[in-house]
Formats: structure tokens, sequence, C-alpha cells
């Protein structure tokens, strides 16, 4: 029995239902329905009547419900009394691409401060490959990524906005008027691509490769206003998301879409066997409100 286990369960009694205790938990339907099944296989009685989508309780299910609540309860009192009485507590590590964080994050951070000064956060700058396989390990308790990857259902996660990759170039540029571009226009120019631990990079060597085209790699950055220097110059390209391109006006580049798109999407990923504590709960919930009234793409 864990306390994960228990919250899941009492998530589900409350909700009577496992579909919104998962929406509520930011974990998957599956997780819930193993957690209440494991218990019920470890004390060897039945938790819940089930009539089509709705749960009830039976009557050992009440009687464990009462003490499972009576559990959670005492342990979220003993970790308010020592986290006060210590005044340290854990901040959330999370995870942030380059990508995103110049543009987006700093809007999302402040704001949050802004409701929930008393939970404190530090950040890490990673590529998306990276950040995944730090929160797999418990170095990070959560990261924003590029969830094109091959083993994002290893970890809950949740999509916050749907974007496409662009081809950036100056605004003098000679492709910058064109309406699309395909590899074999791009493999022509000298091109600017992000660092490794980046999905993007895979994503777009894939392409190239499937249309069997080389691109012209000349450097490799993390670093976004860098970057758009040389972007500036109007000799070379790069690869941004759409919902960028009107962040850097002063820049003047165009964002051009590739043809055939790209398309892509963002979201949290967290792992999956991993206790979400109150503040973690508080920070996904809010990340998730804020970009629905915030959405990085413009409808």
């Amino acid at each position: 029995m864990t306390l994960n286990q228990l919250r899941y369960f009492c998530t589900a009694s409350r909700c009577h239902s496992i579909t919104k205790a998962a929406e509520e938990l930011y974990v998957t339907q599956p997780t819930i329905s193993m957690a209440i099944r494991d218990l019920e296989i470890e004390f060897g009685i039945s938790l819940f009547s089930r009539k089509g989508n709705q749960l009830s309780l039976t009557q050992e299910g009440e009687s464990f419900y009462k003490k499972a609540t009576y559990i959670l309860q005492y342990c979220n009192e003993l970790q308010a009394d020592y986290s006060s009485m210590s005044r340290i507590k854990p901040p959330l590590r999370i995870g942030i691409p380059p990508m995103l964080s110049t543009v987006f994050f700093p809007e999302l951070l402040t704001a949050f401060h802004e409701k929930h000064p008393e939970i404190a956060i530090v950040l890490e700058e990673y590529g998306s490959v990276r950040a995944c396989n730090l929160v797999q390990n418990d170095t990070l308790d959560v990261a924003l990524v590029n969830m094109e990857q091959y083993n994002i259902d290893k970890f809950h996660n949740t999509v916050l906005a749907n974007d496409q990759v662009v081809f950036c170039v100056s605004n003098d540029h000679r492709l910058a008027e064109k309406r699309s571009v395909t590899t074999k226009d791009m493999a022509k120019e000298q091109l600017i691509f992000f660092n490794a631990d980046s999905v993007q990079n895979q994503i777009l060597k894939m392409r190239f490769e499937m249309d069997g085209h080389t691109p012209n790699i000349v450097m490799r950055s993390s670093q976004i206003y860098t970057t758009l220097q040389f972007v500036k110059t109007g000799k070379y390209g790069c690869f941004l998301y759409s919902s960028m391109t009107d962040k850097f006006s002063d820049f003047n580049i165009t964002g051009i879409p590739l043809n055939p798109p790209v398309r892509i999407k963002i979201g949290m990923v967290w792992k999956k066997s991993k206790y979400i504590s109150g503040d973690m709960l508080t920070f996904l919930h809010f990340t998730r409100m804020y970009y629905k009234e915030h959405p990085l793409i413009e409808k």
C-alpha cells in the first residue's frame, strides 16, 4: 500500500468516477484503476460496485475510505507541521527548453508567484530529450517539453498547445516571400540548429533524410537571441515554433511554414510513479488553466 494508491482511491471515491479522478490528479485512467485493483488484491476486499461509469463504495469500501482519508489527512498535517518547524520546503524543480523559456515561461512564472508566493520553484534549462530523462531519474519534478517523442507514453502528461515548426529568415532573405518551403529549398541554405537534446532537431533531421537531402548545419546553439542575431544578417535560417515569431518582431524575421508541415505538441510531463505533492498539483493545475486563458497559439 502506498500513499499514492490511497490518494487515487479516495479521489475516485469522492468523484464517483475514475475519469474525473484522473482529470483532477493529472494521471491516466489506467493508473487510477490499477491502484484500486492493487488495493483490492492486497486487502482481499471489493472497494467499489460499478453501475456504468458511476462508482459506489461497497460496505467494505466505506470503512476503508474512512481510514484512508484519516491516513492522508494525518500525513498532510505531519508534512505541514514539520515543514513549518524547519522552515525548509523543497522547491519544485522544473525543466524548460531554451525555445520556450525565453518567450513563454517568464509570464507564467510571474503569474504563478503572484498567486502562490509560498511555493518555491527552481528552473533548469534543458532540451526536451534530456529534460524527460531527468524527470525519469527524479532530478526534475516536471518538465515543459516538445511532446513529439517516441517514449512520451512513459510519462504522465498534459498537452498545453498545438503548434508547427517554421523556417525563419530575415525579411530581406531571398526565401522570405515564399508561402512555404521544402527540404530541397532549405538544404541550399546555411542552417542553425538547436543543440542535440532538442526533439525538434530529431524531427527535422528525419524529414531531411526521408526527402533525400542533407541539411547544411553551420552552427548549433541553445541561445535563441544569439541565433536570431545570425539570422538577422540575411545569410542564415533557423527553425522556431510559429507561435514565437511575433515575439521577435525587433529582429525583422519571417516564419515560413514547411511543406508538408511539421506539427508539434507542447506540454508538461512528470514521472508516472512519482508522488504528486500538493505544491506540484497546484502548479500543474495553474499551468493548464493559465494556458487555457492565455493560449500559446492565438486562434
